[in-house]
């Protein structure tokens, strides 16, 4: 879509805005909910030179992360369009590596690690979002305090449950819903900044250093704090392929940056005349007839954060299934016309469980604070890393910009993750564990795919040798075409030689079928996208490639309808599929290490079927057991 905003009329392009609003800004959006009354936790008074430190570090951290590093230089590093850590790691590893396998495979470990952290800030940021709306009850009615927890729990469930249904009819009052929400933000804090409008004096970075200085190292505590005021920055980047580059740039600088500053000076300005209102300064901000419908926007806010940052974790899967970085899964596709729309039901239940454990242990937002802050600043660090690579690599800008970027961003980077680090032991391991038990498995696979495909390469036979094979072996030639999936480029797959071996049968015509996933998130030409090489002496064998973008849905019929076109002689109604059942075993001296072998075969057997993954016509099947040993 970002490819076509040119061509947008004004309507169109703010009725995508408006969608950007809905969907991109969620996270970011909901900060202002806990942010200010986390950061005064961490050795503050509520003194006027604190309160003007906080609000000038809060307005200075959402000025370089946000606005500069993110919406004005990554975003330019898109993929055909496409943005987020696994578009960045692919523009990274094509720019730098082309002629270096360890650099790439650096390269590709730290976009694993970048997409391993989003997952443990997947987990949290829906527990954090919702409970810290709801918590608004114990301002509110302080007698129903006992019942926060409940209400969040039965508030996630229903968002976990109606995944499975899709998002695209709730997805249509998420743009009112939000725009809204910052509005609201906006007046309530404006209302108390026309009080006290010596907080806009916060906007001199003076104060800013005059507190950290001020606090020496306790300073450097806070900054684990302020990270909060961060959360959600990547998804401007990771969701740029939905909305394209300037709607998300026109909502983030026009409508979204200032609602936000507004509500935090408000805030601020609040704290100010009353000190007391730290308890839970954002419902504080709002009149008493407000604070029942503020509770309920708050809360249908918290939920449309949390479901950008769910189908985020869908997609990142979809595209880590087509790079090849973890098995597959199941993908059930929610929306004809929305190719993002997507539910992985694995990956929703798995999610759901981890968020109520979350939940029922941590009891509290203020809990979940310290978790949260390690993962986003973990993945914002990779994302400074893998952009300098691409601005250095391939834009090949001036030595001194593209240093000076990686320096600046990098102490900042440095300095929010370093400040995280030391929270670990009181909720920060929480999304390390599950990036480590997230990263462990997916190098595994990747480790496991590599030594499989090594064993096929080494048991190779070209088509050449094929024929001399069939000229020796007594064979009964049927009618009809034989499809033959196979993992590797070159070669024929271990299954047509058993078929050969076992059943003494040839078809007339026999097509050995690979499907490549490249680096780009979409094929938009269709020459790029079939390739078709005859062999034999009576052109009876084709080797047919089939190419899809990481971002695309590999479908087997339609593509093979394309190939028809470019003068395939093919009969689908006439077409038998060969698939092999791999069963896997291990040599004492395999590459694979020892301690990984269990892992892989567990991912490996319990991985989906191709058949529908690849949308290859189950009745047309055939599955021949083929034993591998690696």
């Amino acid at each position: 879509m970002s490819n076509h905003t040119k061509q947008l009329t004004s309507k169109q392009f703010a009725a995508l805005t408006a969608s950007a609003i809905g969907v991109v800004f969620g996270d970011i959006g909901t900060s202002p909910l806990y942010a200010m009354k986390e950061i005064f936790r961490e050795h503050l008074t509520l003194e006027t030179s604190h309160v003007l430190g906080v609000l000038s570090l809060i307005f200075w951290s959402l000025m370089l992360v946000v606005a500069i590093k993110y919406a004005i230089i990554i975003m330019r590093a898109n993929n055909k369009g496409e943005g987020g850590v696994m578009a960045l790691t692919a523009l990274a590893s094509t720019a730098t590596a082309k002629n270096n396998p360890d650099k790439k495979h650096i390269i590709i470990m730290m976009g694993i690690l970048g997409a391993t952290l989003f997952y443990g800030d997947s987990v949290i940021t829906p527990a954090i979002s919702v409970l810290s709306a709801v918590e608004g009850l114990e301002v509110i009615a302080p007698k129903l305090e006992h019942y926060v927890i409940p209400i969040t729990l039965s508030v996630l469930a229903g968002l976990f449950i109606i995944q499975s249904h899709g998002t695209a009819k709730v997805g249509k009052i998420f743009a009112p819903v939000m725009v809204l929400w910052f509005l609201t933000l906006a007046s309530l804090g404006v209302m108390q900044i026309v009080q006290q409008p010596q907080v806009l004096m916060a906007i001199n970075p003076y104060y800013a250093i005059h507190l950290l200085s001020e606090l020496g190292v306790k300073g450097f505590l806070i900054m684990g704090s302020v990270v909060l005021v961060m959360t959600g920055a990547e998804a401007l980047y990771a969701d740029m392929g939905h909305f394209g580059l300037k709607p998300i740039r026109y909502a983030w600088f026009g409508f979204v940056f200032p609602a936000l500053l507004c509500n935090y000076f408000g805030q601020g300005a609040l704290l100010l005349q009353h000190p007391e209102a730290i308890e839970n300064p954002f419902y504080l901000l709002a009149p008493s007839w407000m604070l029942y419908p503020m509770l309920v926007l708050a809360t249908l806010a918290t939920v449309i954060a949390s479901q950008a940052v769910i189908s985020g974790a869908f997609s990142i899967t979809k595209q880590a299934i087509q790079l090849g970085y973890c098995p597959r899964m199941n993908v059930t596709h929610t929306s004809d016309s929305e190719i993002g729309q997507i539910y992985v039901p694995t990956v929703n239940w798995m999610l759901m469980f981890s968020v109520f454990i979350l939940v029922v242990s941590f009891k509290s937002s203020s809990n979940l604070a310290s978790a949260y802050g390690i993962a986003v600043t973990g993945t914002m660090m990779i994302d400074t890393i893998l952009s300098f690579i691409v601005i250095h690599a391939l834009w090949r800008w001036n030595s001194i910009v593209t240093y000076s970027f990686l320096g600046l961003f990098m102490l900042v980077d440095s300095i929010f993750l370093s400040s995280n680090s030391l929270k670990i032991l009181s909720g920060g391991w929480l999304p390390l564990a599950v990036g480590a038990v997230l990263f462990l498995i997916m190098t595994t696979w990747m480790k496991g795919r590599a030594v499989l495909a090594e064993a096929l390469d080494e048991k190779k036979v070209l088509f050449e040798e094929l024929e001399d094979k069939i000229a020796t072996h007594e064979l009964v030639t049927v009618k009809g075409t034989a499809i033959y999936l196979a993992r590797n480029l070159h070669g024929i797959p271990q299954v047509l030689l058993h078929n050969l071996e076992h059943n003494h049968v040839i078809h007339e015509r026999i097509i050995v079928l690979t499907i490549v996933i490249t680096d780009e998130p979409y094929i938009d030409n269709e020459e790029q996208q079939i390739k078709i090489r005859t062999f034999g002496h009576q052109k009876q064998f084709y080797r047919v490639k089939l190419y899809f973008g990481f971002k695309e849905n590999p479908d087997v019929r339609y593509a093979l309808s394309l190939a028809i076109k470019k003068g395939l002689d093919l009969d689908m109604n006439n077409v038998s599929f060969f698939l092999g059942n791999e069963h896997i075993t291990f040599k004492r001296r395999s590459k694979m290490p020892a301690w990984r072998r269990g892992i892989f075969l567990f991912l490996f057997h319990n991985a989906s079927s191709a058949l529908g993954f690849f949308r290859i016509p189950v009745e047309k099947v055939i599955e021949l057991g083929v034993r591998i040993e690696l």
